[in-house]
């Protein structure tokens, strides 16, 4: 049995992304509300970063954006 990939991959808090650019987890936040990162919520409504797209974004590589409904 295979795992779906988005189930697998490791998610990060707001405080250990916040660790890893150095900065406040509130402008962590500030940037999922923005868009320059997604988020996922637990059940609980807590905000969880993928591991892979924020190293990504720690390496200056571009995010692509997803299309709006807007």
């Amino acid at each position: 049995m295979t795992a779906h990939p988005a189930e697998s991959e490791a998610l990060l808090t707001p405080s250990e992304v916040a660790t890893l650019f150095r900065v406040d987890p509130k402008t962590v936040t500030r940037w999922a509300k923005a868009g320059k990162l997604s988020s996922i919520r637990t059940l609980g409504g807590h905000r969880r970063y993928r591991e892979s797209e924020v190293r990504d974004l720690l390496n200056g590589v571009p995010q692509q954006q997803s299309p709006t409904d807007d």
